[in-house]
This record gives C-alpha cells, structure tokens and sequence, in this order.
C-alpha cells in the first residue's frame, strides 16, 4: 500500500506478522528495546512524514510494559509528521475496569483512552470491547470490530447439528452479545443467572417449596366437595394455580402424590455451587473453626465424585474479584470465597445457580468476550452438562487470556469438550500443543481488511454487517 507504514510491537509479533502478510506489506522498521533501569526506548527506522501509520499492540500478561511501548511508539509517529496515526489494539487492556465498582475507584480505561489521545493517536481500532461504552471514553474515531463472524464460521462448520445448539450466556451481562449470536445463527438461547447464598438458605428453599406444593394439595383436597355446589369457582382456582406456575400441583385427586416429584417449571434448573464447582442437594456445608491464628477445616462427606476433585485444591488465587457487567449486587463465581457467621460455627458462603432455558439433548455454547478465570465456566458447564442434560459443551470466547492456571483447568474439566478461542491474545505455542481442548482462531484477515479499507477511505461497515464469514 503506498504511503502507509505498520509497525508492530512487541505485545503481539504473531498477530502483526500475519496482518502483514495479508496485506502484502512488511511491517516498518523499528527498534523497541528497554535500558537497564526499565526504561523503554524506541527507535523509528523509517521515514512517515505525510504517510498513514498503523501500530499493532495488543494486550498481553507484561500488559503495563507494552501499553508504554505503544504510547512511546505513537509520540516518536506524531514527532515524525506522520498524517494520520492508528492505533490497531485487538484486545483493549484495563477493558474490565470501564466503570467504578467501588467508592474512590478509579475507571482506568478511561485513563487509558485519555493517554493514548494525549500520545497522538487519530484513530483507535479495536475487538469486542469489554463495554461498548468505552468507545464514549475517546475524543477520536473507535472502530469496535466483531470477533462473531470468525466464531460463527467455526459453529457452523464444525458443531455437530448446531441447528439444535443452544447459546448459553453465563451471566446475565453477556445476554446481549448472546442473543445477537443466536438471531443470526437461528438458533436458541439461554442465560444462567448466580446468587450468593448460604447453604441453610438453599435448604430453607426447598423445604419452603415443598410446604407450598402440600398446603395447595390439601386446598384441592378440602374443595372437592364443593365441585358440584360451585363448579365456577372450581374452575377459577384451577386457572389461578395454572397462571401461578402450579399446574402439575393440579393432578388426579384420587392419586397420592408426592410433593417432592412435581415440577414447577421445566425450563428453569437451578443447583448450588461452592468453591466453583456443583454439588448435591445433600451436600453438607463446609464449617471452619477458628483456634488462634489457625483455621481448622471440617471436610464434608459427600458421594459425589466432581466434588471430591477439587476439595483437596488449596490454591484459590483464582478467586479475585471479576466483572460479571451486572448489577453492583450480582455475584461473580471467581470471586474469594468469603465466610459467615452462624449458630453453627463459621461456614464457607455458596452460590445458587439457575439455568433459564433449555439445553437438554443439545449442544450447549457457553459465549463470552474474555476468558479470563476458569471458575464461572466450569461451574455454568457443569450445571448444564450434570443437571440439565447437554449433550455437549463448547466454550467460546473472542479473547483468551487464561490468567495464571486457567487454561489448564478448563482443559482438565470433564465437563467441557471444546474450548475455542481467537488469537488478538498471544497464547504460547507450547500452551497450545499441551491443551488438546484447545482452538485458536486467526482473526488477522478482519484487522487486515479493516486497515485496507481505512487507509484508501473505503467503508468497513461490510465488517459489521455480515456475521458469518464464507
């Protein structure tokens, strides 16, 4: 491309090298290399006076370093009389924090915004942005581009009867971005919703559940014998129960029924989580006695085989708090694990999950913009692989960035089949070769098209527009 320059950083050098490569152009030469105080420096070895510039940096897990590698990048662009400077970002950093969760919090991705303005950047584009706010956070042009037409692509060609498939969000932020998947897909959708509540709540529940079901038995008991004196009312009642979602409260009359075996609603399945994970009704809460500067853990019994895994797992590093883009009372299940005060000691909190659609007999695609924790994920794939009867689970997501042991837990999962995942994140070669759960898509050709057809002024709205790449 004439009068264009594209350097690449050094967040992502595989992602740039493909993006170059499709566009037929080398990326331009620069050197990039830090002093020994930690100091970046920079070096353009290239001319960009009256030339359009891009400069393609991602996130990556030395996120701060090369955030200051891009800014410095820009500058040195800006001093050098450069026309137009683009800053190609494929996963935008500090994208979580786009809001204030707490009191005398800070919304660093605004700061971010401002600095990259401050730099000189003339335009910003980016991929399945955390919060498509953000893009009111700069004063310049936001090109926000889709990761949905490759994933898209890859459901259809290689999801098994995907027209049965379900798209599951995992918590009720991401219905949205489901819910746009699954129009144009044509398939069915589904949201799972969680809530911290103790083990006693859960059991106070069922049981309240339980009465509610026989206190209306013995209500249709004691009105059969008005049937013939008042039919009308008979029937009124029984449209009442029907609209309140007791319908099967309304069997036989003469058949002793447990109240236990009725079903309130098919399409809502709810199951308790502790530690990340499902477990059974029967499943006892975990109690810890305090003695001195010791914590003292009394282990529950159980006879289910998924929990007992995880109850000998000490490392809860990937318990921290993560944004869920829900209200401020919403729960994320990668968050630590707190403890309450009962008459009974000091218990570990649990978290009720519930399932709002089906899934049953069909494929479940759990959907998502970033992995990031593997807890809510395998505790969403669990309920619906365990409780709801999927025949499958594949988890998707545009960016992978698999903090710490993520990726590894998500692979060891027995729950999950798939884990399918685009490149805007760098996932070393040797993670990829040891997860064999693991798929990596090549998003470069949308970054490439994109800066095809900004740097010759032609629209990219087609990028937008048609979901699914042939």
């Amino acid at each position: 491309m004439h009068k264009c320059k594209i350097f690449v950083g050094n967040s992502h050098p595989e992602l740039g090298k493909l993006v170059c490569e499709r566009l037929g152009c080398p990326a331009a030469p620069a050197t990039l290399k830090k002093f020994a105080n930690g100091e970046t420096s920079v070096s353009i070895g290239a001319s960009v006076r009256d030339e359009d510039v891009y400069i393609i940096q991602s996130g990556s897990p030395t996120v701060n370093d090369h955030i200051m590698e891009l800014l410095i990048l820009i500058s040195a662009c800006k001093s050098g009389s450069a026309s137009k400077i683009t800053a190609v970002i494929p996963q935008f950093p500090y994208s979580k924090q786009s809001k204030m969760k707490k009191h005398r919090g800070a919304i660093t991705a605004r700061m971010l915004a401002n600095l990259l303005i401050m730099a000189g950047a003339d335009h910003v584009v980016s991929m399945d942005l955390h919060a498509s706010q953000m893009q009111g956070f700069f004063s310049r042009p936001v090109d926000n581009l889709y990761g949905a037409p490759i994933l898209a692509n890859w459901i259809v060609n290689n999801v098994d009867n995907y027209q049965n498939a379900v798209v599951v969000s995992k918590n009720p932020g991401g219905t949205k971005r489901v819910t746009a998947l699954a129009d144009k897909l044509k398939i069915n959708f589904a949201m799972i919703h969680t809530d911290r509540r103790r083990a006693q709540d859960a059991l106070f529940l069922k049981q309240q559940q339980e009465e509610k079901l026989k206190l209306l038995k013995r209500r249709q008991s004691s009105s059969t014998s008005n049937k013939e004196k008042n039919p009308d009312l008979v029937s009124l009642r029984k449209q009442q129960l029907e609209r309140a979602g007791y319908s099967d409260a309304l069997a036989d009359e003469d058949e002793d029924e447990d109240p236990g075996d009725v079903i309130l609603s098919s399409e809502l399945q709810t199951a308790r989580v502790i530690k990340g994970h499902i477990v059974d009704d029967d499943y006892e809460q975990q109690s810890v006695v305090e003695s001195g500067d010791d914590v003292v853990s009394n282990k529950p019994v159980s006879s289910n085989t998924t929990e007992t895994n995880y109850e000998n797992n000490d490392n809860n590093d990937d318990y921290d708090d993560d944004d869920d883009d829900d209200d401020d009372f919403q729960y994320s299940l990668d968050q630590e694990d707190s403890f309450e005060i009962t008459p009974q000691g000091v218990t570990r909190s649990e978290k009720l999950i519930t399932l709002v659609g089906d899934v049953k007999n069909r494929p479940a695609i759990i959907l998502d913009d970033m992995i990031d924790k593997p807890n809510s994920f395998i505790a969403a794939a669990e309920h619906c692989r365990l409780n709801c009867g999927a025949s499958s689970v594949i988890v998707i997501a545009t960016h992978g960035v698999f903090s710490n042991n993520c990726l590894e837990k998500l692979n060891d999962s027995p729950c999950i089949d798939k884990i399918v995942v685009t490149n805007t994140y760098p996932i070393s070669k040797e993670a990829r070769e040891k997860n064999e759960k693991l798929i990596v898509l090549d998003v470069s050709p949308i970054f490439a098209e994109c800066i095809r057809r900004d740097h010759y002024g032609e629209s990219i709205s087609v990028l937008f527009d048609n979901l699914v790449v042939a």
